[in-house]
């Protein structure tokens, strides 16, 4: 058996062993800089969900793949310009990092012209760092609203990418705080080093590579 497919069994069974529920949790495969022949073992175990943060990488690898594989969820999980946004709505499923109201804007755009909806996370930006993206706490409730009501965005909820040597504890419980107030259902937190603890926090999108594919070069 491949090694990526004996990690994600490991995974799987951690979170069933840890999280009562974990069926209704899902692995995002995070299979940026990782070629093809590294992704199709998981494919072909039944791995439905992957990620990526670069849009020409994955037009290049994904779009041959989904040719083939047209059950394929596919996660624009990187910070997104929206000059880069019709080659998202044209080929991904989700996007994970929706961060202001201009990138809204473009995406409720290209969704019209492309007449298909991409299931969306809005980013918060949950440590307030001034080097990271996202949407701050005070202003989510509006930003939500004019995204659903004005723009006709399917958001299903929120994403986060905690500080790195913060209480991750804290912030994902905020997230899920955050989620009940604006009553959305999924939250995109947890990645390779602390996917346990985003699980036991309510995660229902866990963004995982290394611990899957082994360390990039």
């Amino acid at each position: 058996m491949h090694q990526s497919i004996n990690n994600l069994v490991s995974i799987q069974n951690t979170l069933k062993i840890e999280k009562k529920d974990s069926n209704q949790t899902k692995i995002i495969a995070v299979s940026k800089t990782f070629p093809i022949n590294e992704i199709l073992p998981l494919i072909n175990h039944g791995q439905v969900h992957f990620g990526e943060n670069k849009v020409q990488e994955a037009l290049e690898k994904w779009q041959p793949i989904k040719q083939d594989f047209k059950h394929l969820q596919l996660h624009m999980i990187g910070k997104l310009q929206s000059n880069k946004v019709k080659f998202v709505v044209g080929l991904f499923d989700y996007i994970h990092s929706l961060d202001s109201l201009k990138l809204a804007k473009k995406i409720s755009e290209e969704q019209k012209k492309f007449k298909k909806k991409l299931k969306i996370f809005i980013q918060i930006n949950i440590g307030n760092e001034s080097q990271k993206s996202g949407i701050d706490e005070a202003e989510l409730n509006e930003f939500h609203k004019i995204c659903i009501n004005e723009l006709e965005l399917d958001i299903i909820g929120l994403m986060c990418l905690p500080p790195q040597n913060g209480d991750t504890k804290k912030y994902f419980s905020k997230m899920k705080n955050l989620a009940e107030r604006i009553d959305v259902k999924e939250l995109s937190m947890g990645m390779s080093n602390d996917y346990l603890e985003a699980a036991k926090y309510g995660a229902t999108y866990l963004r995982i590579g290394s611990k899957i594919f082994g360390n990039r070069n």
